[in-house]
């Protein structure tokens, strides 16, 4: 049985895996542009959300009121992981199985995302997330969170 360090541990090694094996242009915005997001869900739908450990930075580097926390999110098939913004909240969301599709601020087109590519989520990015197929998508999310 995995504890909990031996989990991050092993979550650690495969982004940093999948980071460099993955392609550059993978899940990336291939329509450059702006999407409205004006009708965007505001509710979370068929999205169970744990956090598995987190860090107050504070003590660490100074910056008090903020954590760098990793949480697993698990996006069942017509699951929604509604609207939400990530100015001053970066953040690096790993695919370790299935697919989801993003409708970001900043694409003019929908982003699906595959299992072992990561998302790169900063610069005042507003987005959703849907998960289109048949299988639950299992994300890992790793970011500075005011906490």
């Amino acid at each position: 049985m995995f504890n909990l360090k031996t989990m991050l541990a092993t979550a650690t090694i495969a982004v940093a895996a999948a980071s460099f094996a993955t392609p550059a242009v993978a899940g990336q915005c291939t329509t450059p542009g702006t999407s409205d997001l004006a009708n965007a869900p505001r509710m979370p739908k068929g999205v169970t959300d744990d956090v598995l450990a987190a860090i107050q930075l504070g003590p660490e580097i100074n910056v008090d009121g903020r954590q760098l926390r990793t949480r697993r999110l698990v996006v069942q098939p017509g699951g929604i992981v509604p609207l939400h913004s990530h100015k001053d909240r970066p953040a690096l969301i790993y695919v370790v199985s299935g697919s989801i599709t993003e409708h970001s601020s900043a694409c003019g087109a929908p982003i699906e995302h595959k299992a072992g590519e990561i998302s790169r989520e900063a610069d005042g990015l507003s987005h959703y997330w849907e998960n289109h197929g048949k299988e639950p998508a299992v994300l890992l999310s790793s970011d500075v969170f005011h906490g």
